[in-house]
């Protein structure tokens, strides 16, 4: 059930990566989550590749397991955009989320030819509309693409949407100003903690993103005043009354060991009401 207001709360695959598609919405339905995301494409060499092109068995099992729990899957990742000719991957993940039934996939830009990669995306988000999904651009503190300004920009150009990561807004130093500009284009929010003192280096950037978040409330980052910035800029759209989706992704290699995945699923959740009804409260 979506928080008392509303709001849809999400798990992000990030957050229990080793974790098989159909596990990961059987834990996300026993912690109480409305939906997750699911990745169809290995970022790095080390992690286990799923299946989940439309006949695949995994995808099947995917699907029943979605029927059988109610959790949906909103988005589907992961592709950075690296200056080489990368449509046939994305045609790929598209026919898998469209199985899936996601909204959007996530996309980064780690192309140092703006141009090129304005273009590449605007081919992406026309090849999208044929199976009713968007990319989401989302900034990264390590990648080209590096600010809500600069996402935003590359976003209006090729007609598709940004994806806010409190992380990285953390990391870039991205202001409430720039995300309530940009909030209309954002189908939702991750959502992590994080120390408030930035990694020293690209290096420590890196692990920090992919394997050491902390849980929201237990680091120093602004996030109450992230998602204040987007729901004021929504206020300004059509979409004006309407919760943004957020989802926790929270990788912690040492959490996740600790606690096994059921429990830090539900840890997350539980830090997401938190957050959320002190929200409410104020």
């Amino acid at each position: 059930m979506p928080a008392a207001n509303g709001r849809l709360i999400g798990l992000a695959p990030l957050s229990l990566l080793s974790v098989a598609p159909p596990n990961l919405l059987q834990h996300a339905a026993e912690a109480g989550f409305d939906f997750v995301g699911v990745r169809v494409r290995p970022v790095t060499a080390a992690e286990k590749p799923y299946d989940m092109q439309p006949g695949s068995p995994l995808l099947a099992e995917t699907l029943a397991r979605m029927a059988d729990t109610g959790v949906g899957i909103k988005d589907i990742e992961f592709l950075l955009l690296d200056g080489t000719d990368q449509r046939d991957a994305w045609l790929r993940m598209f026919e898998a989320g469209q199985a899936l039934g996601a909204e959007s996939l996530t996309v980064a830009c780690g192309d140092p030819d703006l141009s090129r990669a304005r273009d590449t995306l605007a081919q992406m988000a026309e090849d999208g509309r044929a199976f009713g999904i968007s990319p989401a651009l989302e900034p990264i503190s390590y990648q080209t693409v590096a600010s809500i300004p600069m996402a935003d920009e590359f976003a209006v150009h090729a007609g598709c949407d940004i994806l806010v990561d409190t992380l990285h807004v953390g990391r870039f130093g991205g202001t409430m100003e720039e995300l309530s500009a940009a909030a209309c284009r954002a189908p939702l929010v991750q959502l992590c903690d994080a120390p408030a003192e930035r990694p020293a280096d690209r290096e420590g950037l890196v692990e920090e993103s992919r394997s050491a978040r902390l849980v929201p409330g237990e680091g120093g980052l602004e996030l109450a005043g992230v998602l204040a910035a987007l729901e004021s800029g929504l206020a300004q759209t059509p979409r004006a009354g309407t919760q943004l989706p957020v989802s926790l992704e929270v990788p912690n290699d040492a959490a996740v060991a600790r606690l096994g995945a059921q429990g830090w699923a539900d840890h997350l959740k539980t830090a997401a009401l938190t957050l959320l009804g002190e929200r409410a409260m104020r």
